[in-house]
């Protein structure tokens, strides 16, 4: 074939028949364009078809990732319930002394100690170039926020750990009643607070304080009175921030849902 065109291109020169040639040539050029573009459009597609077969894989990385932290934020959700309970069943020991039994007053203080810190995984889309990968737009743009969404929620328990471990454990350990709470927390708390129940604490014999500090010198503490009603603000607050992200997981995993394909 390239001889043949080679010969005929020839023969219209020795023919002396330049417009014909020109058109030839013409022709010749746009050939070769029109290859090149289609050559590029094949490339392109390949490209694009790899490119939508990693981003399933991604899209279904992502699914797993936001199912996990949905499950874990909603564990937070419930401990933090608890926690608040428990507060306020410390404070109605306050206001209503009679009858109260130590052991479960004992038992309410111990559930303060659980520091509830939503963990959840986050993918750092925009180091690793996947999220060019993302078609969807609305998709991009939140999980490009994703980690700006979640700074209310880890404000609010960064400041409930500092009075935990600065405020509330000095108070209680002053009081006398560590020994009881550290014995609580091992051999009788409720493990749901945990990510995985089944891998609990091994009962230790911690033992009872022998300073058996009275149901009425604890509660007629200001201090812990204060710091138990901390507990219902903190973790009030960070319940709510929690119910925004809990709709924008489920937002995110809608989205992720609806660009999968089976």
């Amino acid at each position: 074939m390239i001889r043949f065109l080679s010969r005929f291109r020839k023969d219209l020169l020795a023919n002396k028949l330049f417009g014909r040639y020109l058109i030839y040539a013409i022709g010749e050029i746009v050939l070769v364009v029109l290859g090149i573009v289609i050559a590029l459009q094949i490339d392109n597609w390949n490209e694009w078809r790899q490119e939508r077969e990693v981003e399933q894989i991604v899209l279904r990385q992502l699914e797993e990732d936001y199912e996990s932290n949905l499950k874990q934020l909603n564990q937070k959700v419930e401990i933090r319930k608890n926690i608040i309970q428990a507060a306020l069943g410390i404070l109605q020991a306050m206001d209503q002394p009679e009858g109260v039994a130590r052991d479960s007053l004992i038992a309410n203080l111990t559930v303060l100690l659980i520091d509830p810190t939503f963990d959840p995984i986050e993918n750092d889309m925009s180091s690793t170039g996947n999220l060019r990968l993302i078609t969807n737009h609305k998709l991009k743009r939140l999980l490009s926020t994703w980690s700006a969404d979640i700074v209310a929620v880890r404000e609010i328990e960064q400041d409930w750990s500092k009075i935990i471990y600065q405020q509330y454990q000095p108070v209680v350990t002053r009081m006398g009643l560590s020994r009881d709470m550290a014995n609580h927390f091992t051999n009788d708390l409720d493990l749901e607070w945990q990510l995985d129940p089944t891998t609990g604490f091994n009962k230790v014999a911690i033992g009872k304080s022998t300073h058996n500090t009275t149901v009425s010198e604890i509660i007629r503490s200001e201090e812990l009175e204060g710091l138990v009603s901390y507990a219902i603000t903190y973790n009030s607050a960070a319940n709510l921030e929690s119910e925004t992200l809990r709709k924008r997981i489920e937002e995110i995993l809608m989205l992720i849902r609806s660009e999968i394909h089976d």
